[in-house]
C-alpha cells in the first residue's frame, strides 16, 4: 500500500515537472483571457453592490 501510494506521489510529481516547463504561445493567450474575465467579475461585482446601494 505505501509503495502504491508513493509511485503515485512519484508520477505525480514527475509529470507536473514536464508540463509546467513548457510554454507556450497559448498559455499567453490563456493568462490574457483570464486577467479580462477577472476584471469583468470585478465589473460585475461592483455593478451587484451599486444594485444592492440603490434598493436600500
Amino acid at each position: 500500500m505505501k509503495k502504491l501510494i508513493l509511485l503515485f506521489a512519484l508520477l505525480f510529481t514527475v509529470s507536473s515537472s514536464f508540463i509546467s516547463c513548457r510554454e507556450t504561445e497559448r498559455e499567453a493567450d490563456d493568462m490574457e483571457m483570464e486577467e479580462e474575465m477577472d476584471e469583468m467579475g470585478d465589473e460585475m461585482e461592483e455593478e451587484i453592490d451599486e444594485m444592492d446601494d440603490d434598493m436600500d
